[in-house]
């Protein structure tokens, strides 16, 4: 079983991220190595829906995730479609493979009085680190955008006059998300002080430097939401995707329009955006019950 020309094919047509293929490729490697160690099957024709439903026990037994497995299935079923495609492979066996159910997963968000807390009352540092790490965060929260989105984005990439930033989403797809005065100040301020700091940067067009001149990278970016949000929320899961959930929920608690915050978000379909509607939801039966006749009627019975 060979993968290269599949690897090959998301790396440099689908341009996926580093992240999503190293994953794809772990994927692969743990399917090949259990299809070898119990069917002693070397080749991609030889694969049947019987062996895909073996493996898929032989996870459930470990007890992996059903949302695991299920990214497990998706590797395999992008991995056949190509194969098919590609005239390597004539049938399919990924079409008699049913997906484990899982249960619906809501997404984890910091609650918008902490975030304003952090932004009024946390004391940032005036040095280029402490000017950096407001102005990341602030890009976050009010953008919306990916931890990797944020790390390539390029001073080029902001329109100061028309205020808004250009994103580089996955798939290369790009999208268009405007920011606030207070915003493109604060971006004007640190592009400022970078120069002043890092002289010698002026021709690197990345926004984002380390506090040595390096281009930022991800596992930074990481530690550095996790220490701020942890100033103001208790709350266990505290990373850049967090702010991204944030933002999306904030705005739909505020009556955003569900086709804008899918614009935004970059998302290829509205119903990865539906899932942000939950809280809304519950705000709306808050408000149903304080202020309609029948609610408060019953309420008192």
């Amino acid at each position: 079983m060979k993968f290269d020309l599949f690897l090959a094919y998301i790396t440099f047509e689908k341009r996926f991220s580093k992240h999503t293929i190293k994953a794809y490729q772990t994927d692969l490697e743990q399917f090949r190595t259990y299809l070898v160690a119990t069917y002693s099957i070397t080749t991609n024709s030889e694969i049947t829906h019987f062996h895909i439903r073996s493996w898929i026990i032989a996870l459930m037994q470990e007890e992996i995730s059903a949302r695991s497995i299920n990214r497990k299935l998706s590797t395999l079923k992008s991995l056949f479609q190509f194969l098919i495609k590609k005239g390597k492979l004539e049938k399919n066996p990924m079409l008699k493979v049913v997906m484990p159910k899982t249960g619906k997963r809501l997404p984890v968000f910091v609650e918008q009085r902490p975030l304003e807390m952090l932004f009024e009352n946390v004391a940032f540092s005036v040095d280029y680190e402490g000017v950096r790490d407001r102005l990341i965060m602030d890009l976050f929260y009010q953008t919306g955008m990916r931890r990797s989105e944020l790390i390539h984005l390029q001073i080029s990439d902001i329109d100061f006059q028309g205020q808004a930033v250009k994103v580089l989403g996955k798939g290369n797809k790009e999208r268009i998300i405007p920011i606030n005065r207070d915003l493109r100040l604060q971006i004007t301020n640190y592009l400022e002080l970078r120069k002043s700091t890092f002289p010698e940067m002026l021709s690197i067009g990345q926004l984002f430097l380390t506090k040595k001149g390096k281009p930022l990278y991800p596992k930074l970016v990481y530690n550095l939401v996790k220490k701020y949000l942890g100033m103001v929320t208790t709350q266990e899961e505290r990373s850049p995707h967090i702010l991204r959930h944030s933002f999306a929920t904030h705005l739909s608690n505020n009556g955003a329009d569900l086709n804008a915050i899918k614009e935004l978000l970059g998302h290829s379909s509205l119903a990865a955006t539906q899932v942000y509607t939950h809280n809304s939801i519950e705000r709306l039966k808050e408000i149903y019950e304080q202020a309609h006749p029948k609610a408060k009627k019953l309420d008192t019975n």
